[in-house]
């Protein structure tokens, strides 16, 4: 399969360009700075500018799929509008751009976000666990953000019905290496207050590429949200999910089991939809 991708030279791109190249695909790495993957092998990169969308248009033609992940990732240290101006414009560009050239299969960087969570003054959710379902009670730029990102997927994907557009709900990204497990006391005062506000979640990076390349196999066409976060919070076992719920979050429905120290982002619908079930690796995988 060929595939763009926007991004390709970040975090998380570098590990999903690694997932892609593993399974044999052509790749065009988009971004502002090369890639330092050591292997270029079935690897192109282009310096691109996403504010150009005749330009995209060009790049894409003829390429079988899109996986668009440049954006700023987080609201802290940048003006608002700033992020939002970036993060809504370029995802436009992006979709529309593909959608013109003829690539019919798309999956886009969203985040938890996208519903409020980590960066709002005091986030709230109408029942636990979350599930693609919850409305969105977004107020900072960033998870405005990546709400209208899938706005604006469901606005192309009615456009073009033949479209499989795949919004990717990550949070925390992270490597096993740079997860410990820490007891609640351990969590600095300053990193607690948004701690609760996403529920204690986390994603395992390289499980998050794989997401993405199941989206590249998926079979729905349309436009669709998908949580992926690990099945558990960030703490040991020895802190109950529901303890933690009825401490900051006391009133909040509880819908269905929430055993030990399971995640409060209800993952069921990737499995079903894309056959992905998330995975912690204990080493860097593809």
């Amino acid at each position: 399969m060929r595939i763009a991708l926007t991004g390709g030279s970040g975090r998380l791109g570098s590990v999903v360009a690694r997932q892609l190249l593993a399974s044999g695909h052509e790749l065009l790495i988009l971004d502002r700075q090369p890639p330092t993957l050591e292997s270029l092998a079935a690897m192109r990169f282009e310096q691109s500018d996403l504010n150009d969308a005749d330009a995209l248009r060009r790049v894409f033609a003829g390429f079988d799929a899109l996986v668009h992940l440049a954006a700023i990732p987080n609201p802290i240290g940048h003006a608002p509008e700033a992020v939002f101006a970036n993060n809504a414009v370029t995802s436009y560009n992006a979709l529309l751009a593909a959608a013109d050239a003829g690539v019919r299969k798309v999956c886009m960087a969203s985040s938890i976000n996208a519903i409020g969570g980590a960066f709002s003054r005091r986030a709230r959710y109408d029942y636990l666990p979350v599930d693609e379902a919850h409305p969105s009670y977004n107020e900072d730029a960033y998870s405005l953000s990546k709400w209208v990102g899938e706005a604006q997927a469901d606005s192309i994907a009615r456009l073009h019905a033949d479209m499989t557009i795949s919004s990717l709900r990550f949070h925390g990204l992270t490597k096993r290496a740079e997860r410990n497990d820490p007891e609640l006391p351990d969590v600095p005062p300053e990193r607690r207050f948004r701690a609760v506000n996403h529920l204690w979640a986390y994603t395992d990076i390289d499980s998050a590429a794989i997401a993405v390349e199941k989206t590249l196999h998926a079979a729905f066409t349309g436009h669709q949200a998908f949580f992926i976060v690990a099945p558990r919070t960030i703490f040991s076992k020895d802190i109950a999910s529901r303890d933690l719920a009825a401490e900051h979050f006391s009133g909040t429905p509880i819908r269905g089991p929430l055993p030990a120290n399971a995640g409060f982002y209800d993952c069921s619908k990737a499995e079903r939809v894309l056959g992905w079930v998330h995975q912690d690796f204990t080493t860097n995988h593809g």
